[in-house]
């Protein structure tokens, strides 16, 4: 089953509209430079008023790592997503199966870095110069790929109801990260683009998983001739 995350919340009507709607996970982003941040005790109340089963992710970016424990506990975080230029040595400072790390890909020299970060899964985003996601840029899908030798893939950068279809069949996530391209305006979601995309995601996997099914059968009956 790919996992569902809708990042860039900033209310509680946008929140529960995603979960009606079948994502897994909410994103809340705690960068204060960012146009969807959200002030942490904001963020509690909401997170206190939603399922718990709902993965709540906090969204960081180069920040002290104390201020990051303290936000994530403050908040009750499910997992943690480090969206700037963290090092290995600042992930380690987290458990791995709580953290999420995000990278903008341009060369196959950047994959051979990823090697050294412990974290639970890598969140693969669009290259942008001086942004740290949220950009409405698609991802380099060639190299997310690959991410898949060594971690869980979360495949983010400018994917919405158009792209969403192409990009689950090419590169196989096991999750996919969307804001931008459910969005009214920053921090603001289009709840009917919301539920258009989850629907075509799950579309996809149903049929990802006929194909699967019918490509075991004829190499079943391959086997036995």
């Amino acid at each position: 089953m790919i996992r569902v995350k809708i990042c860039g919340i900033t209310n509680l009507s946008d929140a529960r509209s995603a979960i009606e709607y079948g994502a897994d996970a909410l994103g809340f982003i705690f960068y204060p430079k960012s146009q969807r941040y959200i002030q942490p005790e904001k963020a509690k109340e909401m997170i206190q008023r939603l399922p718990c089963e709902v993965i709540q992710t906090g969204v960081f970016v180069n920040q002290e790592i104390q201020e990051v424990k303290e936000i994530a506990k403050f908040c009750d975080l499910s997992l943690i997503q480090l969206h700037g230029d963290e090092s290995p040595q600042y992930c380690s400072q987290f458990p791995i199966s709580s953290l999420i790390k995000a990278v903008s890909l341009r060369t196959e020299e950047d994959l051979l870095s990823l090697k050294n970060y412990p974290v639970g899964a890598v969140l693969v985003d669009a290259y942008e110069p001086g942004c740290y996601g949220g950009t409405g840029r698609i991802s380099n899908w060639r190299l997310a790929i690959k991410v898949k030798e060594t971690h869980p893939l979360i495949l983010a950068g400018g994917l919405n109801t158009e792209n969403i279809r192409e990009a689950i069949e090419t590169v196989r996530p096991q999750a996919v990260d969307i804001n931008s391209g459910v969005e009214i305006s920053p921090g603001k979601k289009d709840h009917n683009k919301m539920g258009k995309i989850i629907r075509i995601i799950r579309d996809v996997e149903r049929d990802l998983s006929r194909r699967r099914s019918i490509e075991q059968e004829d190499g079943e009956e391959e086997d036995h001739r």
